[in-house]
């Protein structure tokens, strides 16, 4: 089990109430496209939301899973769902229906609210029996007809709050279970580190299905400040909504940010910035000198994460030009640990697994035991909190003056554009089609999107315009290959199998950027 959460937290609806308390219920706390709503009426429509949902679904800790772009609902729904004593599953609206149908049905999800044209691709059978589909307009609608409020829970804060699907090295997306403490204390820690107050106001670019994405929300609301959520076709779209909302945090992704310094900014949206945020993967020291001399009066915050333990270092913005490289330090509420070969504290500058202890750690994975036991293990003896850790296999030194340094991954996760993705998920959908006889996938450094999906597979040829088709149909966008490689003969490795490391050699040396 794990360690018992930290006393500062708290039932995570409770964020709820924390601006009006303070004296700011007035101020602006959600920016939509219908008007802005303040404290006292997100708090309100909070209430009207899980008193809806206690009575669509009445069971404590039945799952509620969203399928929507951002707005409202997608907005409220980790707060409401917590306070009506259930689970909130949001799903990553990019995803397509067989991806959907395996969250809902693993979930075990008792309600899907999403958009009209999401819920319309689903076929016969994506839906879990004891599952009922609402299109979020007709639920919000619907929440505010009732006019049953709910207030504040009395949720212990180990309870389960929410289970975030991520993709595995090894196959299908896997439920990480996240509890109100994990939530409520990752919302404390960024809030501190960041040093966000009641009057910032954060453009939330990123998927709201992400821890990182969905902290936007929890810390921005926990200092009283307010989020403008977007949705963005292009590059400009972000700039001309910090010039509009008068944004002072923007959080992003690193290929984003290339896209981001690649157009004008007019002075109006880069004056108000104070912080940038990065995460989902490494700052190069040229995109470092870039956003640095773009908005030289923001602070810069390259940040270092996982599900399983939502955020575990950042650098300390003072140390970015002269240590750009680095991952910082452990982050409030997180115990970061180097871990060697042998099993003991790693020395300095010596490699090893970057361990991850306290109160952020997650609950492990959903009705997964097996892979729960993999990942979750108990804490290094020099842990000060003890309990179970999150051994992340991520290679890692600290140097002596204790900052971290990333090194490199034990498993063949694909890192594209912010995404994490399972090459297994990839290769069992070319397999799949029929059209080839073996797949492997991998990801392929590359200058934009950070790795490219490439799919090497063996194959008569006679497929090769059917394939890629077949791939838009059964796959997101963002696991798209990029390169389909066919081969007439894989090599095999010693023991029979593919040699996925001398693919990855050829395919790096032949696409060196």
């Amino acid at each position: 089990m794990p360690q018992q959460p930290d006393p500062l937290a708290r039932p995570l609806d409770h964020l709820a109430e924390l601006a009006g308390a303070a004296g700011r219920g007035e101020a602006p706390a959600l920016a939509l496209r219908e008007g802005t709503l303040n404290h006292n009426q997100l708090r309100q429509r909070v209430a009207l939301l899980a008193g809806w949902l206690a009575g669509q679904v009445p069971e404590k800790g039945g799952r509620v899973a969203s399928w929507a772009a951002k707005g409202e609902l997608t907005c409220l729904l980790p707060l409401a769902a917590a306070r009506a004593g259930l689970v909130h599953v949001p799903v990553n609206p990019l995803l397509k229906r067989a991806q959907v149908a395996h969250i809902l049905a693993d979930s075990g999800a008792r309600l899907l609210i999403g958009t009209g044209s999401r819920l319309a691709s689903l076929e016969p059978g994506d839906l879990p029996a004891g599952c009922a589909a609402l299109g979020e307009a007709e639920a919000l609608a619907a929440a505010q007809a009732a006019e049953r409020e709910l207030g504040p829970s009395q949720a212990d804060p180990s309870e389960l709050a929410a289970i975030l699907y991520t993709s595995g090295s090894t196959g299908r997306p896997k439920g990480v279970m996240l509890s109100h403490a994990n939530m409520w204390l990752g919302a404390v820690s960024v809030a501190h580190y960041l040093g966000l107050a009641g009057d910032d106001v954060t453009l939330a670019v990123l998927p709201l299905s992400f821890d990182y994405g969905q902290n936007q929300l929890l810390s921005t609301w926990y200092a009283g400040g307010a989020v403008v959520p977007l949705d963005f076709l292009f590059p400009k779209d972000v700039a001309k909504a910090c010039a509009r909302h008068g944004v002072t945090t923007l959080a992003a992704v690193p290929p984003l940010w290339v896209q981001l310094t690649e157009i004008d900014w007019p002075d109006e949206a880069r004056a108000p910035l104070r912080r940038l945020t990065n995460s989902g993967g490494a700052l190069t020291v040229d995109l470092v000198k870039a956003l640095r001399g773009m908005f030289p009066q923001a602070r810069l915050f390259p940040m270092y994460g996982l599900t399983e333990a939502f955020r575990s270092t950042y650098l300390d913005p003072v140390f970015v030009d002269c240590h750009a490289t680095s991952m910082g330090k452990a982050i409030p509420f997180a115990e970061i640990l180097v871990i060697n070969d042998a099993g003991e504290l790693a020395a300095d500058d010596e490699e090893g697994e970057l361990v991850h202890c306290g109160p952020l750690v997650a609950q492990g994975y959903w009705q997964d035991p097996e892979r729960t036991a993999e990942r979750f293990r108990p804490a290094p003896a020099a842990s000060i909190y003890g309990g179970v850790a999150v051994w992340s296999g991520d290679r890692v030194r600290r140097s002596a003056e204790g900052l971290l340094y990333f090194a490199g991954r034990r498993d063949a996760m694909i890192k594209s554009a912010g995404n994490r993705i399972s090459p297994l998920e990839i290769e069992e959908a070319a397999l799949g089609t029929g059209l080839v006889m073996e797949a492997v996938a991998l990801g392929v450094p590359h200058a934009r999107l950070g790795q490219a999906v490439h799919l090497v597979v063996r194959g008569d040829g006679a497929g090769r315009e059917e394939l890629p088709k077949r791939l838009q149909r059964d796959l997101p966008n963002f696991m798209q290959p990029q390169h389909i490689h066919w081969r007439d003969a894989l090599p095999l490795n010693p023991n029979g199998k593919i040699d996925r490391t001398a693919l990855q050699a050829e395919l790096n040396k032949d696409f060196a950027e």
